[in-house]
């Protein structure tokens, strides 16, 4: 299944584009399977209709636990290391893992969950945050991962839309310094949340909680009624595995669903190809459960691979910027796969933080979350990876379940900030505004994938035709990425941002008119545009133009109140970086924010606005121009 040259990149390539089926057939018999498949792919993208595996029986658990326990039950399975470094690092071995995954699986039951509900899961990075999402999926149940830098009103939305039954959280979490009161979020989401029956509490920061008699249950109590024998529930492959909200381009959120057969075979395979994973090194991701990056490069594709997967609690700064470094020097990690925005924030601090440590395991390094630029690639090369560990710049979203373009470490070619060549069974294509196909190389278009991959979404949860419009019909027969492309003269791909109305935030998708609405929802404002502007640390940062004619006292204040209201409606990751107060937005006669004036504009590109005659009052543009002066 590994791939060991770039010759054998290409053979099979060759082979997954030629004969699909035949090519994951092959790769699907590396995984545990109770009954085989009787047609490896159906589909269409037109309605959209996707299936692989059919008739296939598994459960990933046994692929991520079980199939270990003979040769590898004794091998670190998860090494936490908690928010602060003077607490102990704790490993769970692959055998102690299977063993907390049972038993909280039976805890689960006993709180009636069964196949098919859906369990929201608000947690700290702990290593029990892993063991709930294997115990869901052990048992049937679909599981909702909510970041917890969210407001309770995100978390209300969500678990409303999948009509959760269950919550698992904990009183509370760290981050750095901070302390993040997570059950106290629940309970004010809790309020308007009528299918959740039963909310199960893990002690982590021991801060006084309250606790609904009949609703809220203790974690650790419940483990105590319960024994560590838990058969899997037998699942079928186009079963729903989990779902995960991920922002729009409409204030709603939308939750991308994945089934248990594809999404393990293209995790697993996704994993041990990119990162060049050899048994028994350590393997470092720095994402949150929270996101895709988490669950299928921390949970889902590690374990399926029986590698060992680092889980870190805290922020890379705290309590100094060489948190890493130690992490690294400690555990003697052989991987370290993380976003530009942490690379960009840690290279602001100098050489200092990197003298004395001990960063020679290293092996492979790898970028995720949006394009690495060149600065920070070199940075990274040099500093961490001392010229000697290839860099896999990986792009990938969370409707694709993996990795689709990126370097396969030691095989591929790099060069800085271009994500090179697409996997085996990846076919982009890169089009124009009219969905015409743009060949050959040294061209740019929006890039779209021509064919199925295993790991890709089935469906948006509740609401099939919103996938279909989002995804599957901006170009006839086509699933579109919503970004735009540059394929070089060598053939290789670098990813130019996004073209939609999404902005890419420290590697986090956020909508703009998700934090529109949000600006919108504060007393004073009558509207509010939001376009993305470069950031040195964050890739993109947020800027909002907004009318508040009313304004009461000084505008600073003003600006603290609206950021305030954003962090209540969808959490501190949506506050703008930049406020300006305008008296009108440049519109169409029809009405239509032209939002690409205004990213000119927060960009400081003002010579290049294009023709503005068409707009309803031309003259609002230089009144905004006028205004970023004061800013």
């Amino acid at each position: 299944m590994q791939i060991t040259s770039f010759k054998q990149y290409e053979e099979d390539y060759k082979k997954s584009v030629e004969n699909p089926e035949q090519f994951w057939g092959e790769v699907a018999q590396n995984f545990q399977w109770r009954k085989p498949w009787f047609k490896v792919l159906s589909w269409n993208f037109n309605e959209p209709n996707i299936k692989w595996f059919e008739g296939a029986k598994l459960n990933i658990t046994e692929n991520c636990l079980d199939r270990h326990l003979a040769t590898n039950g004794d091998k670190p399975a998860i090494i936490w290391e908690p928010n602060n470094p003077e607490e102990e690092s704790v490993t769970y071995t692959y055998k102690m893992l299977h063993e907390r995954v049972c038993r909280f699986a039976n805890v689960l039951k006993r709180n009636g969950a069964k196949k098919g509900d859906r369990i929201c899961i608000y947690m700290p990075m702990v290593p029990e945050l892993a063991i709930a999402v294997l115990a869901c999926a052990r048992i049937g149940a679909v599981h909702s991962v909510i970041f917890g830098g969210f407001s309770a009103k995100s978390i209300a939305d969500r678990i409303n839309d999948s009509q959760c039954k269950v919550v698992i959280t904990a009183d509370g979490s760290y981050r750095g310094n901070k302390q993040i009161p997570l059950k106290d979020v629940i309970d004010d989401a809790l309020i308007g949340c009528p299918t959740v029956e039963k909310c199960i509490v893990l002690t982590h920061i021991r801060t006084p909680v309250s606790m609904l008699k009949g609703r809220d249950v203790w974690w650790e109590d419940e483990v105590k009624h319960v024994n560590d024998t838990c058969e899997a529930e037998e699942m079928d492959a186009e079963d729903m595995l989990f779902i995960l909200y991920t922002s729009g381009s409409t204030g709603k959120p939308k939750g991308v669903v994945h089934t248990c057969g594809g999404y393990m075979v293209y995790a697993g395979y996704t994993f041990s190809n990119v990162f060049n994973y050899k048994p028994g090194e350590v393997y470092f991701c720095t994402a949150d459960i929270g996101w895709i990056t988490g669950h299928s490069y921390i949970v889902y594709g590690p374990l399926s691979q029986g590698a060992t997967s680092v889980l870190f609690e805290g922020i890379p700064t705290y309590p100094t910027p060489s948190r890493f470094w130690d992490i690294i020097e400690k555990h003697k990690v052989n991987t370290l796969y993380t976003a530009p925005t942490a690379i960009r924030s840690l290279m602001s601090y100098g050489d200092e933080p990197l003298n004395g440590k001990d960063l020679s395991s290293i092996r492979v390094l790898g970028s995720v979350g949006e394009p690495i630029n060149e600065e920070a690639w070199h940075w990274f090369d040099e500093k961490i990876g001392h010229g000697k560990a290839p860099i896999v710049d990986t792009w990938w979203q969370t409707e694709t379940g993996g990795i689709m373009i990126s370097p396969i470490a030691t095989v591929t070619p790099t060069k800085p900030s271009f994500a090179t060549l697409p996997l085996p069974g990846i076919q982009p294509i890169l089009v124009d505004e009219n969905g015409n196909e743009i060949e050959g190389n040294g061209v740019m278009g929006n890039l779209c994938i021509k064919f199925p991959w295993p790991g890709m979404l089935r469906t948006t949860y509740g609401d099939h035709e919103r996938c279909k419009q989002t995804y599957f019909s901006t170009y006839e027969n086509l699933y579109f990425t919503g970004d735009g492309c540059l394929r070089d003269e060598d053939g290789y791909y670098r990813i130019t941002g996004r073209v939609d109305d999404v902005l890419n935030v420290s590697g986090h998708r956020i909508g703009t008119a998700e934090v529109e609405n949000a600006i919108n929802m504060h007393a004073g404002v009558v509207e509010s545009a939001v376009v993305g502007y470069p950031h040195d640390v964050k890739g993109q940062g947020i800027y909002a133009f907004v009318i508040y004619p009313e304004m009461h006292g000084e505008a600073e204040l003003s600006k603290k109140d609206i950021l305030q209201t954003v962090t209540r409606v969808i959490g501190a990751i949506a506050k703008p970086d930049k406020i300006l107060f305008v008296s009108g937005l440049p519109k169409t006669r029809s009405g239509k924010i032209m939002r690409r004036i205004l990213r000119k504009i927060a960009e400081g590109d003002t010579t290049n606005l294009g023709d503005t005659s068409t707009l309803l009052d031309p003259g609002v543009v230089e009144e905004i121009i006028a205004a970023t002066k004061t800013l």
